[in-house]
């Protein structure tokens, strides 16, 4: 029997990102024995790295905002695909969520009468982004962290889960690791919230950080839990491409927000060529828009540069394709040019964009105030996850819950910027609340300790191999695979490729070897990641065939038309009684009537 130590509390949150913070915070609240685990550090969270500002209609720039429009613009995003209950919650709430941060301490940017500063973003209709300049996640986890310290939570950092544990169809705990020591720990709990992120280090190019694997959807999907949308991946359109070191660190939407300007390498401003026609304003300029742009004979009553962000990333990699890139493979993006309007735009953007500035001032030697970014898509968001239940944000499996990003629903097939972190908040906090009024009305199950004794003999298998394969090739040989074959523009040729790739990845991924001992290991660490990345690179091959349509996120060049029979239905992703993934369609209820007369109204 492998040894392990146990930790018994009521609620179980995997993931102390903003999502797995608030949660806690709530269920802590509520009354209950809280444990967060944490695959890093405390603070390290990917959170950290939302740079662009909270969505949320606060009306404080512009008085027209309010959550009806919100909630028409997230639907419009995510092309009704969304779980339109989710995205009426979100719209409402966010808010309220976002004074909270407030009371808790979060420093937002001030407007002149010291209100919330909100900034516009790519697919708001409506200035909505309340921002610490562009280190919005770094503050929005740090008030969480400060504020939840105080709570009674016990934190366990640096801890990885291996397995869901359950009792008949309900989930009672967790086996994982302590990823210093290498040793396993047990965790009872009535209820459990996957608070885990996303999926980026499927792919060779990614803003994600290592930690991003897919855990908590491998976990969810293995325990019995369905998963929705996996084939709407979001590619943002601008990450640094040099040096090569940084390539795919995010550059922030907030710097076209702020006025940057997307350029090729002939110095054309590319966006003004594929402007969607309900995008233009062919009216004379109305003074209560406050803006209009025009090149040439082309005019967009807003920026193009903050369409959605598949338009904006597909259209870079047009230009790329085309032969009018830059050296390093991507375009340009220009906010030094904001110097023929301001006197002192220099400082302007040190102020607005002081990570930024530093970002490419210390890591490629470029002074953004006086020379272009070059920047490329980078895979940064994936819109598929768990299938939750939109009020309690509990799944199929009675007693999992899950919020943020390794969840799925609200955003449809392409999430709007800065919708991200209010998500966290506004169903990090629902996730916290039922999962703890759930955990008081159920007591503790039995655990099965052959479930433990298998997970723990199959995790300590590689070390018994002694010519096994390198578990670094095999992550590398996937998110080469992924980025070329399942990636911005997609066929069915190559994702049937993909698959079969997949198919032989798992093979070679269950003869994988590592020497050492289980003391601090990352060798080990990288092979025990194998089985998340493995299995939601299939959902999302698998998912994307299955969607014959571009739509969102997706685009296909077989089919790069929408198809009003794909509008139906979300594409599901289970289990079948013999362990393989089996794909269903799930029809989207009927909205209300009074949403559709909104959604009607908003245009």
């Amino acid at each position: 029997m492998a040894e392990y130590q146990t930790f018994e509390h009521d609620v179980l949150v995997i993931g102390a990102g903003g999502a797995g913070l608030r949660a806690a915070i709530e269920a802590s609240a509520a009354g209950v024995s809280v444990a967060l685990v944490c695959k890093s550090l405390l603070g390290k969270a990917h959170t950290v790295m939302a740079e662009g500002g909270l969505a949320a209609a606060l009306a404080n720039v512009d008085e027209r905002d309010n959550w009806k429009v919100h909630f028409s613009d997230t639907m419009r995003g995510g092309q009704y695909l969304n779980n339109w209950r989710m995205a009426e919650l979100h719209a409402k709430e966010a808010p309220e969520r976002a004074r909270e941060l407030e009371a808790w301490g979060a420093v937002f940017d001030r407007t002149k009468d010291g209100r919330i500063l909100q900034r516009n973003f790519g697919g708001h209709k409506y200035p909505r982004l309340a921002h610490v300049g562009d280190r919005t996640g770094l503050e929005m986890i740090r008030t969480l962290q400060d504020y939840g310290i105080h709570q009674g939570i016990e934190v366990y950092m640096e801890c990885t889960v291996i397995r869901l544990l359950k009792d008949g169809e309900r989930v009672v705990g967790a086996l994982g690791y302590d990823r210093e020591r290498g040793r396993f720990r047990l965790f009872k709990a009535k209820a459990i919230v996957l608070a885990t992120g996303g999926i980026g280090r499927a792919y060779k190019i990614s803003s994600n950080s290592w930690e991003y694997t897919g855990d908590g959807h491998s976990l969810a999907y293995h325990a019995g839990a369905e998963l929705i949308d996996m084939e709407f991946v979001q590619f943002h359109p601008t990450g640094m491409v040099f040096p090569p070191s940084v390539r795919g660190i995010l550059v922030t939407e907030g710097v076209r927000g702020e006025g940057g300007i997307l350029k090729n390498s002939e110095g054309q401003r590319f966006m003004f060529d594929d402007i969607p026609a309900n995008y233009k304003d062919q009216t004379a300029d109305d003074p209560e828009e406050g803006w209009r742009y025009t090149q040439g004979d082309k005019t967009a009553r807003r920026p193009p540069e903050l369409l959605t962000r598949d338009h904006v990333a597909r259209c870079i990699v047009r230009e790329i394709k085309a032969g009018r890139g830059s050296p390093h493979g991507g375009v340009y993006l220009d906010i030094a040019w904001i110097k023929e309007k301001l006197p002192n735009a220099s400082e302007h953007i040190k102020k607005k964009l002081p990570s930024m500035y530093h970002q490419f001032k210390q890591l490629a030697d470029i002074d953004i105030t006086q020379v272009p970014m070059e920047v490329g898509p980078t895979t940064h968001y994936v819109m598929g996850g768990i299938r939750i239940d939109a009020e309690t944000q509990m799944s199929n499996v009675p007693g999992l819950f899950a919020a943020g990003e390794c969840a799925a629903g609200l955003h449809g097939a392409n999430r709007l910027g800065g919708n991200s972190l209010s998500d966290l908040i506004v169903f990090g906090k629902r996730a916290g609340e039922f999962a703890a009024a759930f955990a008081k009305e159920n007591g503790n199950d039995q655990i099965n300790a052959e479930q433990i004794e298998a997970t723990a003999r199959q995790s300590l298998a590689p070390f018994e191999r002694g010519d096994g394969e390198n578990p670094y090739q095999i992550q590398h040989d996937l998110q080469a695979m992924m980025q070329d074959l399942v990636g911005i523009v997609r066929n069915e040729e190559e994702m049937i490729r993909a698959l079969e790739g997949i198919k032989k990845l798992w093979r070679r991924a269950e003869n994988v070897s590592v020497a050492g001992n289980v003391e601090f290991n990352p060798g080990w660490h990288t092979a025990l990641d194998l089985s998340n990345l493995l299995t939601v690179s299939e959902a999302i091959t698998l998912s994307a065939i299955e969607r014959r349509e571009s739509r969102g996120a997706q685009f296909r060049e077989d089919y790069p038309s929408k198809d009003e029979e794909f509008s139906k239905f979300n594409i599901a992703i289970g289990k079948d009684s013999d362990g393989n993934m089996k794909i269903s369609r799930v029809p989207i209820p009927e909205i209300t009537a009074e949403l559709k007369q909104i959604i009607e109204e908003m245009g």
